[in-house]
Parts: structure tokens; C-alpha cells; sequence
């Protein structure tokens, strides 16, 4: 009975989709709890379809970057900070970052800069700036998608100056675009037990309201797989389709499976999600996340056989060649720091779809037949 009561409402469900109408929480909530993985896969793909989505799949050539890994914020599920006087912290200066990424885009000729980092709270917002002006200038060629909505957020109580008026700095500087990270899961209750020192996340809805209203274009995450309940990770993404409603700034969704070695977590009994929880959470944000064109399946978190698969499952993006990723590794990550154009082609083109080459705005720079 309870097998064909789900049934009847995942056939509700494709009603809705094949005829374009908008999904809600029940749905959402309804889709979660579903076991049928498979379907709702077939019916994230569909509606990809149904909404325009060829058998094109994305990835840039890009570059990432740390700063620093010193942060004055003791978030549970990091592996990744620092304390000043802990071993292994560092504090680059931007002579040294453009040094570096000067260095690697003569292996690799990368279109993109990916930098995020800790909170430092030694360092002034001037520090900021200077890593964002050096950078332009010596690689005026390059987008720069720089520093997270907390970072934003920690340089606003460093400078005294408004979100705003941070954002304008930067981008007047050179930046291009920010990532999504800090969103974590907006839930209060979650927040409080995974990051009780990070910012309300009111802040991060303003910092990238704020950034689509000053033209910069911004992406969105979800991390999941914690402590978060299912009818959290649902307010999550309709929270994320209501800011795309109202000023159409996300450039891509993506959703991060939460890594609990070298944190609490993994001493408190967590494991990594099942491939098959990373493959319904793709699928179930596409059909939510209706406005916001591309659905990214994050390699470096799951590995490029499951990402080819989850091309399957309504993502149309692996991301890219991430050189020397280092946030997700610290956690525990075993998949390889960086993946060469031609295995990024292999692994799409091994899952029946056609490898396209972009820039961080998704302007086509070669496409494979």
C-alpha cells in the first residue's frame, strides 16, 4: 500500500513537470523520501529537457586558490582552517598568489581563478583588494571567482564598509564573479550545531543580493549529508529559487557532499553519503531549482564515474579542471586534485553527451563533437 501511495505521488510529480508547472515543498519533501532513485533520475532529466537542455555538458579550465587557511571561525565540519600559531597556517601575499598562478598557467592556460579562504582576522581589507588588483593586472585575461559570501561578509567587519560597498571595491578592482560557499544549510537549528560562530544566514542572501544588483554574477550550494533533515535541504533549495526569482543573478547550482574525515563528525560516527543520496540530491535539485540553468556534479566530492552518471540525473556541468583543489581534501576527499581536458571529454562523452568547453559565464570556448 505505502509502495503504491509514493507511486501516486511521483505520477503527481511528473504531471507537474511534463506540464511545466512549478514544484513545491510537499514535492520536494515527497522526493526526498522516495527510494526509487531511478525515476526520480529519469525525471530530472526530463525536465532538464523540457526546459530547454540540450545533451551539452559544461566545464571550464580553471585555477584554485587559498589565501589562507587561518580563520577565526570554529566551523565543525572544516578541515581545512587554521588558527595564527597552529602548524601548517599560512597567509599568502598577493605577490606570491600572482607568482603561483602565474607559474601554473603556463602548464595549463586556465580561463578561471577559483580563491576562496579562511576568515583571518589578521589581515586588513586592503589585503583583499591587493590580491584582487595584482591579479587582474598581471592576467587581465582571466575571470576572477573570488571569496565566498562569510568572506565577504568577515571583510565588511574588518573595513567597517557595507556589503555594498565591499563588493563595489572589489569588483572595481577586478572581480568577476563570487562562488557559493558559506551557505552551508540555512536552517537555524543546523547552523547552530555545525557553525555556531558563522554569520546569520540572512548575511548570505544579502551579500549575493547585493552582488546581483551590482552586476556580479553569482553561484549557490547546498551542503548536505550531516545533520540536516530532509525538510531542511528542501527550505534550503526553495529558499535559493526565491532569490533567483527575484533578481536572476545564480549562475549554477552545486551540491556538496559533506566529507567527515579529520573533523568532529568523523569521531562522532559519520560516514561520506552514499553514491546514491549524491545522485537523488542532484536530481531533486534540478527539478526544484527550476530558474537556475545550469545543476553542477562537483567531481572533486564524488568522483568522475559518478559525476558521468549523474549527467543522467539532470546535471548538465562537472565543473572543471580544478588544479589543486585543497577545502575538500583536507576533509578527506580521495579523488585526484585536478583531471586533464581530455579525461573530463572522455568521461562525458562516455555518458552519451557532447563535452563543451566554457568560460565562467558559460560562453562556449570549444566544443567536441
Amino acid at each position: 500500500m505505502a509502495i503504491a501511495t509514493e507511486q501516486a505521488a511521483l505520477d503527481l510529480i511528473r504531471e507537474k513537470v511534463e506540464a511545466g508547472e512549478r514544484l513545491g515543498f510537499d514535492d520536494g519533501l515527497t522526493l526526498m523520501e522516495s527510494d526509487d532513485v531511478l525515476q526520480i533520475g529519469e525525471l530530472a532529466d526530463t525536465a532538464r529537457r523540457l526546459r530547454g537542455g540540450t545533451d551539452d555538458v559544461y566545464f571550464v579550465q580553471n585555477l584554485y586558490l587559498n589565501q589562507t587557511n587561518v580563520c577565526r571561525v570554529k566551523c565543525k565540519f572544516c578541515a581545512f582552517a587554521r588558527t595564527q600559531k597552529q602548524e601548517g597556517a599560512y597567509t599568502f601575499t598577493a605577490e606570491e598568489l600572482v607568482e603561483d598562478a602565474l607559474r601554473q598557467r603556463e602548464l595549463t592556460g586556465f580561463t578561471e581563478i577559483h580563491m576562496v579562504g579562511g576568515e583571518s582576522p589578521h589581515v586588513a581589507f586592503a589585503y583583499y583588494v591587493e590580491i584582487v588588483r595584482q591579479l587582474k593586472e598581471a592576467m587581465p585575461d582571466v575571470h576572477l571567482k573570488l571569496f565566498t559570501a562569510s568572506e565577504i561578509h568577515h571583510m565588511t567587519r574588518l573595513s567597517g564598509l557595507s556589503h555594498e560597498e565591499v563588493l563595489r571595491e572589489l569588483r572595481d578592482a577586478g572581480l568577476g564573479s563570487l562562488p557559493g560557499g558559506g551557505a552551508e544549510i540555512f536552517a537555524g537549528r543546523v547552523r547552530r550545531l555545525i557553525a555556531p560562530g558563522k554569520e546569520h544566514p540572512d548575511f548570505w542572501f544579502h551579500t549575493h543580493r547585493a552582488a546581483h544588483g551590482l552586476g556580479i554574477p553569482t553561484h549557490c550550494t547546498m551542503l548536505y549529508g550531516h545533520v540536516e533533515t530532509y525538510e531542511e535541504r528542501v527550505d534550503h533549495l526553495l529558499r535559493l529559487r526565491e532569490l533567483q526569482d527575484e533578481t536572476g543573478g545564480f549562475l549554477a547550482f552545486i551540491p556538496l557532499a559533506f566529507h567527515p574525515e579529520n573533523t568532529v563528525f568523523e569521531r562522532r560516527g559519520w560516514t561520506q553519503s552514499a553514491g546514491t543520496d549524491d545522485l537523488k540530491v542532484i536530481a531533486v535539485s534540478r527539478l526544484l531549482l527550476d530558474n537556475i540553468p545550469h545543476v553542477k556534479a562537483y567531481w572533486i566530492m564524488m568522483g568522475m564515474p559518478l559525476a558521468a552518471v549523474a549527467l543522467h540525473f539532470g546535471a548538465n556541468d562537472v565543473q572543471g579542471t580544478v588544479v589543486r583543489e585543497a577545502i575538500f581534501h583536507a576533509a578527506g576527499a580521495r579523488t585526484e586534485t585536478e583531471q586533464k581536458i581530455e579525461e573530463l571529454v572522455r568521461y562525458v562523452r562516455g555518458a552519451g553527451r557532447t563535452p563543451v568547453q566554457r568560460d565562467t559565464l558559460y560562453n562556449e570556448v570549444r566544443r567536441w563533437s
